[in-house]
């Protein structure tokens, strides 16, 4: 059978690129919550829960349906990148973009593994002295859920009527060129400050310091150190670091805003999303590591992520291939 690829827009496959990026951002929330919680080992067993698809208590005990809650989000996510597979694979002429879902697949099944791997290896199932290999593999979980996000965006980007039609209106290919360096270092700076937090919210240091902006009754700098305070520390320079970087990188293009509409929505977007996420940082520790400011924290942070990795992956935009 002939298979009937097109390079036009297809309305129904950038839907579901949409439906998709609900469906991880309901799992980063549910990942999210079940981290703030401390509901990650509800379960002893994997990829089962208690030897069931349906345990006894999820639905009434909310350790419990966080963490199902989780990995049945990530079951459907799984199926819906197998949909987008075959639905690229039928319909698809870009063979970029086709490599693109099945990146996105494999990326999914090794993050799955990645979280089975953290609820094997906990010392709770292994008896081990220390649970280091365990929070090794929760931050690696948290990081992989990042790169899917951005693989996602990608896909949903370049099967939109604007990139498909070639609707984008560039500036001069040398600023362009310098705006495609600065955006890179601003999306690897703000994937690098989600790490940074990944590590502190998995060691528990999220109230190491438990004062904000100050980090004691007079003076910005902890009285003593140790791992917990330096990597929350650490995450808190990092916020600092990134809003300068990001605020700079959002005027540089907000200067070209008469090229194209991305140049005006994008640095807005950035700059009120980012706001937005400083308050929650603060929040967070004025609530005392409440479990929805905590959640929804990480949760904008993704789409802080996301949002940068969207202008960038437009101004990197790939040589088409027919």
């Amino acid at each position: 059978m002939r298979l009937l690829r097109t390079t036009d827009f297809k309305l129904g496959l950038f839907l579901y690129c949409i439906v998709a990026l609900v469906a991880i951002t309901l799992l980063l929330f549910a990942g999210g919550f079940t981290t703030s919680i401390k509901a990650g080992m509800a379960f002893l067993d994997w990829p089962l829960s208690n030897g069931s698809i349906n345990p006894e208590g999820w639905l009434s005990e909310s350790d419990k349906f966080a963490e199902h809650s989780h990995r049945l989000l990530g079951m459907q996510i799984g199926l819906i990148s197998i949909g987008l597979v075959i639905w690229a694979l039928l319909r698809e002429s870009r063979a970029w973009v086709r490599n693109m879902t099945w990146a996105l697949l494999f990326l999914i099944i090794i993050q799955g593994l990645i979280g089975g791997a953290r609820v094997i290896f906990d010392q709770l199932n292994t008896s081990a002295d220390s649970n280091i290999l365990a929070q090794l593999f929760l931050v690696a979980h948290a990081s992989g859920a990042m790169l899917i996000l951005t693989l996602l965006v990608s896909i949903t980007f370049a099967c939109s009527r604007f990139w498909v039609e070639g609707l984008l209106k560039m500036p001069p290919t040398r600023v362009q060129n310098k705006l495609k360096k600065f955006a890179l270092w601003a999306y690897v700076a703000t994937f690098l400050q989600i790490f940074i937090g990944a590590v502190m919210r998995h060691a528990d240091a999220g109230l190491a310091i438990a004062r904000f902006p100050l980090a004691n009754e007079s003076s910005l700098l902890p009285n003593y150190w140790n791992f917990a305070i330096s990597i929350h520390f650490a995450h808190r320079v990092g916020a600092l670091i990134l809003t300068i970087l990001l605020i700079s990188f959002s005027l540089r293009l907000f200067a070209y805003r008469a090229f194209d509409r991305i140049f005006f929505y994008f640095p807005i977007i950035i700059t009120l999303v980012l706001s937005f996420q400083i308050y929650l940082g603060a929040l967070t520790i004025w609530t005392v590591k409440n479990p929805y400011s905590a959640t929804i924290h990480h949760l904008v942070g993704a789409f802080l992520l996301a949002t940068v990795w969207g202008i960038t992956f437009i101004l990197n935009r790939p040589t088409e291939h027919k």
